[in-house]
């Protein structure tokens, strides 16, 4: 079945991505069965979960990398399957490095429309570096790069998978100041083991547990009750 182009909201209304019916199994491991997921522009959602429960391969449905029978994925009622064909929808960062070694900084901002300049403004580090390769640079200014690229891109949507992976604490609390501003005009969905920074960001959060994903009333509460935070 082709892609359907996304409706338009009403003014000043935002944009809906959401995503049900997708069921995973990997051999007799139910690996995702139980599944609604919304965000909208003006938010950012954390996933979470631990290490194996299908976060990657969630991102992966939504942004329709990973074909899965009978996924509906939806924007503002609209089914996108596979969503990362429609132009200005959303862009997808994975876990594994998203940018060609031999490639610079500059070189992909070019590729992404983004004004490189503007997109790094907050680490004047990263300025100093736009002309170098990325096999030049360290993993953790990479990962950094690759996520205010993405942030900055004229897209609706964002998926993260791991942003704050490599990255330093002190680049960390820029970086989530980033996303807080560039929240009003895309949404965000992340997914990140560092759920102090993801619980401070987020405007919701999402478990995924046992194949089922909960949206959890009280984010902090719920993760305590669980065993995924203490105190």
């Amino acid at each position: 079945m082709p892609a359907c182009s996304t409706s338009v909201p009403a003014p000043g209304a935002p944009h809906v991505l959401e995503a049900d019916g997708i069921q995973l199994k990997f051999g007799n491991r139910v690996l995702l069965s139980d599944v609604y997921l919304r965000v909208q522009t003006g938010q950012v959602v954390g996933l979470l979960g631990r290490n194996g429960c299908g976060k990657s391969t969630l991102l992966q449905t939504v942004f329709g990398a990973r074909p899965v029978a009978d996924a509906s994925v939806r924007v503002n009622g609209r089914r996108v399957v596979p969503a990362y064909r429609q132009p200005g929808l959303l862009n997808y960062l994975p876990q594994v490095p998203l940018l060609p070694p031999r490639l610079t900084l500059t070189a992909a901002a070019q590729l992404l429309r983004v004004d490189a300049a503007a997109a790094l403004s907050d680490f004047p580090e990263l300025l100093a570096q736009l002309n170098r390769p990325v096999e030049e640079l360290s993993s953790g200014t990479v990962r950094l790069a690759e996520v205010l690229l993405l942030l900055h891109a004229d897209t609706q949507f964002t998926l993260l998978d791991e942003p704050f992976t490599g990255v330093m604490p002190v680049h960390t609390e820029v970086l989530a100041e980033v996303m807080r501003r560039v929240k009003p005009r895309k949404g965000l969905l992340l997914t990140d083991h560092r759920y102090e920074e993801v619980l401070a960001l987020c405007d919701a959060v999402y478990l995924l547990h046992d194949g089922r994903l909960e949206l959890l009333a009280n984010p902090r509460q719920g993760l305590r009750d669980r065993g995924y935070i203490s105190g």
